[in-house]
């Protein structure tokens, strides 16, 4: 039996539950988020796989 995980369905249950968790995070993980999927996107994401 073998698990893929991908970046960014796990990325968005993390930082949903941190939601959760404590809302005033959501304007910090939605930078981070978005800061990372920038920075993933300019050096190309297939290097990471």
């Amino acid at each position: 039996m073998n698990i893929h995980l991908s970046f960014g369905p796990l990325a968005a249950l993390i930082a949903g539950i941190l939601i959760l968790l404590a809302p005033r995070l959501l304007n910090f993980i939605v930078a981070i988020y978005l800061i990372a999927i920038g920075v993933l996107g300019l050096v190309g994401y297939g290097k990471f796989i």
